[in-house]
């Protein structure tokens, strides 16, 4: 049996229902649960209870909080950062297809490598991919199993979304017609996507979901026929919506009616759902998402940088609605640190006034609120019985000096730094800042070695 201690630190997090700190909080991890939390000596173990050697962490000067949970990403562009720096949503998007359009398993293993390293070492332990781009050349299921290999490497806890294309620029869709594939196509791959890869067992390190791109990318077929596949696989369903002014403008142009409201019409909206982004919605989208229990991936980096506005999180939350965060592709990121997302959407949030959203709200989206988009009620809290992911951030370096006040509080206030240790399923994924499972600099080496051949075919591309 796996037996660790992570004894005396600062305050325990539990982001149970109360909101519950311990300061001075321990925790004790076995085989991949969360065997008890509390202050003060371990209790003695039963006669005849778990045995096996204890791994004793030193939790002093660190906040433990549960893993963070990212609600949504695009793994693959990782190897595209800073492109198309001054472009709207669809300008990006014009500007980059048609380097995507060369992804393979090479390409998508890298960058996965990279993205989840990033995002290990930011404290997240269970992260979803949004994967929609599947040249002629890919199978369906190849590039799937290039960034599943790649987590499984580094250790995190994986949802990819299996996306898809089926609108293409000749029938009045945004990506080029080179990479949509053929609706048949598309549900034949994803079933055999869902039977082959998702875990539903309590604990699962690996989950799949059914995920068509956007309104202006994929046809009404789709979207229905997705949901019904995905309803009947019992996996949830993930797409992009309200981002952009520009695609509140096509949907109405084209559908006669605001994006969710296409949604909604479509059976889009439930429990098993989670949408992305959620900028551009009126008072009754909000109702609709949250009276539906639809989830919200918030990704407040993006939106900021595509210039795509500021999603109304507080009156999401304030209406009961499920909220997660994301921090998005690396694309249009340019980065994958999750608490520094947290940070960034507190302070996003705050466009509405300085008491819109505190630090712990900001985590408890990052976490809890995370959980719910996935449809994970074992993860997300640090609880007895909840499954062992957990991160201690240190708060006693010289970023911290002076935020004694709040150590809680200094997490996200203070200058993001890389989390100290990381346990998933009670397995150390990171040690005092570096990753224990996967090389980093290899991982980085690998990384820009694949960029520049990305680079190269792509400025063959625009030359020929």
């Amino acid at each position: 049996m796996s037996r660790v201690l992570i004894e005396s630190c600062e305050v325990v997090v539990t982001m149970d229902d109360a909101g519950t700190e311990i300061p001075g909080g321990s925790l004790l991890l076995e085989d991949g649960v969360i065997a008890w939390v509390g202050s003060g000596p371990l209790p003695q173990v039963a006669p005849g209870g778990p045995t096996g050697r204890l791994e004793r962490v030193d939790g002093r000067g660190t906040v433990a909080l549960p893993g963070l949970i990212n609600a949504h990403h695009h793994l693959y562009q990782t190897l595209t950062r800073v492109r198309a720096l001054d472009q709207g949503l669809f300008g990006w998007l014009r500007a980059l297809y048609p380097i995507w359009a060369g992804v393979d398993e090479e390409w998508v293993f890298a960058a996965s490598r990279v993205g989840l390293a990033e995002m290990a070492l930011s404290g997240c332990s269970t992260t979803t991919d949004h994967h929609y781009v599947f040249p002629k050349t890919s199978d369906g299921l190849d590039l799937l199993e290039a960034e599943i290999s790649a987590a499984r490497e580094v250790g995190l806890r994986f949802h990819p979304c299996r996306g898809s294309m089926d609108l293409g620029e000749s029938e009045g869709g945004l990506p080029p017609d080179s990479i949509v594939q053929e609706t048949e196509t598309i549900l034949a791959q994803t079933d055999e996507a869902v039977r082959r890869f998702h875990d539903p067992a309590p604990g699962a390190m690996l989950r799949i979901a059914v995920a068509p791109c956007s309104p202006f990318s994929v046809t009404e077929r789709l979207m229905r026929e997705s949901a019904a596949l995905a309803r009947r696989l019992g996996v949830r369903l993930h797409t992009h919506i309200a981002e952009t002014l520009e695609e509140d403008a096509y949907c109405r142009a084209t559908y006669g009616r605001r994006p969710l409201e296409v949604l909604d019409d479509l059976g889009w909206l439930g429990s098993d759902v989670w949408l992305a982004h959620c900028v551009h919605l009126s008072d009754r989208n909000v109702h609709q998402i949250a009276h539906s229990a639809t989830g919200v991936a918030w990704c407040p980096t993006s939106n900021l940088r595509l210039g795509s506005g500021i999603a109304p999180v507080r009156l999401l939350l304030d209406a009961g609605a499920r909220v997660g965060l994301g921090v998005d592709g690396s694309a249009s990121n340019d980065g994958g640190h999750l608490l520094a997302e947290a940070r960034m959407g507190m302070l996003a949030a705050r466009s509405g006034g300085a008491g819109a959203m505190s630090a712990r709200e900001a985590l408890r989206v990052a976490t809890r609120g995370g959980a719910e988009c996935l449809g994970r009620d074992d993860v997300g809290s640090l609880e007895v019985g909840k499954r062992a992911d957990v991160a201690l951030f240190g708060v006693e370096g010289l970023e911290h000096a002076g935020a004694d006040a709040d150590p809680v509080a200094a997490v996200v206030h203070c200058s993001p730094q890389r989390v100290r240790h990381l346990f998933v399923e009670g397995r150390v994924v990171v040690r005092d800042a570096r990753l224990v499972g996967a090389d980093e600099a290899a991982i980085a080496s690998e990384g820009r070695r694949v960029a520049l051949r990305i680079a190269d075919h792509a400025r063959g591309s625009a030359s020929a």
